[in-house]
């Protein structure tokens, strides 16, 4: 399971996704003053993209981890209530 969840999170996680930043905005900047919108929309929602994946990773995470938390907790009480 630890080994799982730590490929998932190392294929999550951009390493080196400001390497292009300087070639990325003289191309928009281009291809805007050429009349050109459909790249610097398709930038942006990449930028978006990476901008609220580890938030959307994270809250995943914590609500598993509730969820399984709330179910074991049930089964104790359960446990208890019997024994």
């Amino acid at each position: 399971m630890k080994k799982a969840l730590t490929l998932v999170v190392g294929l999550l996680i951009p390493m080196f996704n400001w390497a292009q930043c300087a070639m990325c905005r003289t191309q928009i900047k281009n291809n805007v003053s050429a009349g050109e919108t459909s790249m610097a929309e398709g930038l942006n929602n990449g930028i978006m993209y990476l901008f609220f994946t580890p938030y959307i990773v994270v809250f995943a995470l914590i609500f598993l981890w509730y969820r399984y938390s709330k179910t074991t907790k049930r089964v104790s009480l359960n446990e208890r209530l019997k024994g």
